[in-house]
């Protein structure tokens, strides 16, 4: 038992290191990203003065198409926001370079986000981290069960440095990304994010992307607003997901490029947005932080025009992620949500069946319902929005309007976003190749899985499968053929580690329940 006590405090240590590197390399993805935009700001104030600098930016442009197109032409997942990819190493299905990786993405993300086009870091930071605890695993040559330990706990690292929320960064991973609440996966990815937010907010100084003071309380006479607000953003988040899958059919079909160029059509389109409506472009937070300011002067015409914003945010934003550039769409989806809620607030307050001073309450709720939606994480969604704005106040409303658009999605069919993305790239194991090099795979029993009060003889596992231990009520079972699955059970399963994510992949058809949200 000591020695098990020594390998948790280990492996706990490897995570702070891993949690300092990636605050450190995230803040310095950060600061890339801020220095390039102000770049290309700069160049677009110039081109107002002077249309010759058109060149420049044509120029430019083309060669950060060229330039991260290549990195994703010589590893493909380098594109893209990084979350699918670790989530199928997460579960054993895919294996990559993480130095590779890392450089690429690095490079390639503050090239393509700095530009303006309407993609965000925060996944590829997340990418970054799991990169980083990938290669720290290596070097201290743990196993295969230790190294996804490590690769979580560098994923929780990334996104809190990248959003300055290490509560939310560590729940995402459990919630999203590992779909198990494991304590030693808990414990890692949290003290990798608290380590990696305090290099990011104290060493390079960057604060949270987001932060939105509101100080009036909603009162609950006033909720049947945040039903309406939870079905219109079920319903767009929707929409969202469906344009995000119709347009990638659609660039499939375009022979004039080859695919690793797809990038230079968004940053084509990018150039006359960015010339005439500077604000709406990038990530989106500089937009949102104008939010506050924007609505004080309450009118039809302001509706119509955050209106406007979101249609061209989100078929822009559509554009921009299918052309696969190294980047993600965190950000941009909290930006829609926030631009919906400013929109359905306004239009309330010209009605008179809103107060103007509650429109910010809606702008934030929004936020949280519809990164619910679209993501199918609606604690991380709730958590998230509470760290950035710093107060506990509002939590019942975010709830609310979280799991009323979360419904509506559910009821159209929705599934999670980066569950299709990661499926959508899968690709089979065989069966017949075994590497004889044992791994472990840890799977929660849920109250409606097919084999809760089953015993252990009566369940067809799949080929190559023990079941090893059963986490039961923090005791360890060793189970016999008589040993009776209950609902809570964590099983703990020996694999042959060439055939991890082909056992996955069998266990979620013989519970019957979708172990991936």
């Amino acid at each position: 038992m000591e020695k098990e006590e020594k390998s948790k405090l280990k492996i706990l240590f490897q995570a702070l290191i891993v949690g300092v590197i990636a605050g450190a390399i995230v803040g310095l993805f950060r600061f890339g990203i801020e220095l390039t935009s102000q770049f290309w700001l700069g160049l677009f104030q110039k081109a107002h003065q002077n249309l010759w600098w058109f060149v420049a930016i044509i120029l430019g442009l083309f060669l950060v198409g060229l330039i991260s197109g290549f990195f994703v032409k010589q590893y493909p997942h380098v594109g893209g926001s990084g979350i699918p990819e670790v989530k199928l190493q997460m579960q054993g299905k895919l294996h990559l370079p993480w130095w590779s990786i890392l450089w690429r993405k690095l490079i390639g993300g503050i090239l393509v986000i700095g530009t303006g086009l309407f993609l965000g870091p925060e996944g590829p930071s997340l990418q970054l981290g799991s990169s980083i605890g990938q290669g720290v695993a290596g070097a201290f040559k743990q196993n295969k069960s230790n190294t996804r330990i490590l690769l979580a706990a560098g994923a929780a690292s990334g996104l809190s440095a990248a959003f300055g929320a290490p509560l939310s960064g560590a729940l995402f991973v459990l919630e999203e990304v590992f779909h198990n609440f494991s304590p030693s996966v808990w414990m890692n990815a949290l003290i990798g994010a608290i380590a990696s937010d305090f290099v990011v907010s104290n060493i390079f100084g960057q604060k949270p992307s987001l932060a939105l003071p509101y100080n009036h309380m909603f009162p609950t006479y006033l909720y049947w607003h945040l039903l309406i607000l939870g079905i219109i953003l079920g319903l767009l988040g929707h929409l969202y997901k469906k344009g995000l899958f119709g347009l990638k059919k659609i660039y499939a079909k375009i022979h004039v490029l080859p695919s690793w160029l797809y990038g230079l059509i968004p940053l084509a389109i990018l150039i006359p947005i960015m010339y005439c409506l500077p604000l709406i472009t990038g990530p989106g937070n500089h937009l949102i932080l104008s939010l506050p300011k924007m609505i004080t002067a309450s009118s039809w015409s302001l509706v119509g025009v955050l209106g406007a914003y979101y249609i061209i945010r989100i078929a822009f934003s559509i554009v921009s992620y299918d052309s696969g550039l190294p980047s993600g769409i965190f950000l941009p989806i909290l930006t829609m949500g926030a631009l919906i809620g400013g929109c359905y607030g306004l239009l309330m307050v010209q009605l008179g069946l809103l107060p103007e001073k509650l429109v910010i309450n809606l702008i934030i709720f929004s936020m949280a319902g519809y990164f619910a939606a679209i993501i199918r994480a609606p604690f991380t969604a709730i958590v998230l929005i509470t760290e950035m704005v710093g107060s506990l106040l509002h939590l019942m409303p975010l709830a609310v309007v979280a799991f009323v658009a979360l419904l509506v999605d559910q009821l159209l069919g929705g599934r999670p976003i980066y569950g299709q993305l990661a499926a959508a790239m899968e690709k089979p194991q065989a069966d017949h190749q075994l590497s004889g090099e044992a791994d472990q795979l840890v799977l929660p029993v849920y109250e409606n899985s097919q084999l809760v009060d089953k015993t252990i003889r009566e369940i067809s596992w799949p080929k190559n499968t023990l079941v090893k231990t059963i986490q039961r009520d923090n005791e360890m079972i060793i189970p016999d053929g008589k040993t009776k699955i209950l609902p809570g059970d964590i099983l703990v399963l020996e694999v042959d580690a060439s055939q991890r994510g082909n056992v996955y992949t069998a266990m979620k058809k013989l519970q019957g329940v979708e172990l991936d949200g």
